[in-house]
């Protein structure tokens, strides 16, 4: 398949994933939302215990001595800051303030020259320079034109694009209960052959690595359960409900994700 059918395949996958009307309409809260406090605990994790694994060895060893890093998607900087000895200057892209006020917390903190830049990608890239390296971290399964996300991201790096994301969409994990609770099948696809694919379609000489998480997705059944409730559109007080029927269903513990790392020259 040429890339134009696959970029439609991908946004069509990526469409299957909305949460039927009539059950968002009863949501007590937003479903898609994503707790800060959560992604700053990352962040903060990733700071105190370096990653060794394939994604930051990719950026490490294209990132010079004091050299520009582009961070789209950025949350608090979990991908970026963790590089903090060879930065000299990081860009952050991220279309939530809030995530980019922790980032720029952290990175004052750490003594990382960073700019911030408040928008979605692509359509803020050309608020961006053109930098050394470029990371997009557990973002693209939020981006249904992916062909714009990826050459933006292509056009901005002088020597390397580095992505990381899941093998499988961010909320598989939860299919079952979905079954259990509403009578709905999730999507399957898309899964991060599909982004492979699409990014070797437009020219990209991608290569690829795979591993286990390094991290449990939750700590405590508990927190598989609120955050269950929040994403299957439950209210928060049928969390012990949840947890019982996890444990019913075989949910707990939960397996760790694969997470892929591709990049491109």
């Amino acid at each position: 398949m040429d890339a134009e059918e696959l970029a439609a395949r991908w946004r069509e996958r990526l469409e299957s994933w909305a949460i039927p009307e009539e059950i968002l309409a009863a949501a007590p809260v937003d479903p898609w939302c994503y707790p800060l406090a959560r992604f700053a605990t990352r962040t903060d994790r990733a700071l105190a215990e370096p990653d060794d694994g394939p994604t930051m060895a990719r950026l490490a060893e294209a990132l010079p001595e004091g050299g520009t890093l582009l961070d789209v998607g950025s949350g608090p900087g979990a991908a970026s800051l963790p590089l903090r000895d060879r930065i000299g200057h990081l860009w952050a892209v991220d279309s939530s303030a809030e995530m980019l006020e922790e980032l720029s917390a952290r990175a004052d903190k750490l003594g990382v020259p960073a700019t911030t830049v408040e928008g979605r990608w692509p359509d803020v890239s050309g608020r961006v320079p053109e930098v050394d390296v470029v990371v997009a971290a557990h973002v693209v399964y939020n981006v249904p034109d992916l062909v714009d996300f990826l050459q933006a991201l292509d056009r901005s790096a002088r020597r390397r694009v580095v992505l990381e994301l899941p093998h499988r969409h961010p909320m598989s994990w939860m299919a079952p209960l979905w079954r259990h609770f509403h009578g709905v099948d999730r999507p399957v696809r898309p899964v991060a052959e599909d982004c492979v694919a699409l990014a070797a379609a437009l020219g990209f000489a991608v290569r690829v690595e795979e591993r286990e998480a390094p991290l449990e997705r939750f700590d405590s059944l508990g927190e598989l359960a609120a955050s269950a409730c929040h994403r299957i559109c439950l209210d928060p007080s049928r969390s012990e409900e949840v947890a019982r029927t996890a444990l019913e269903l075989g949910m707990w513990p939960l397996p760790r994700d694969r997470w892929v790392t591709l990049w491109w020259e």
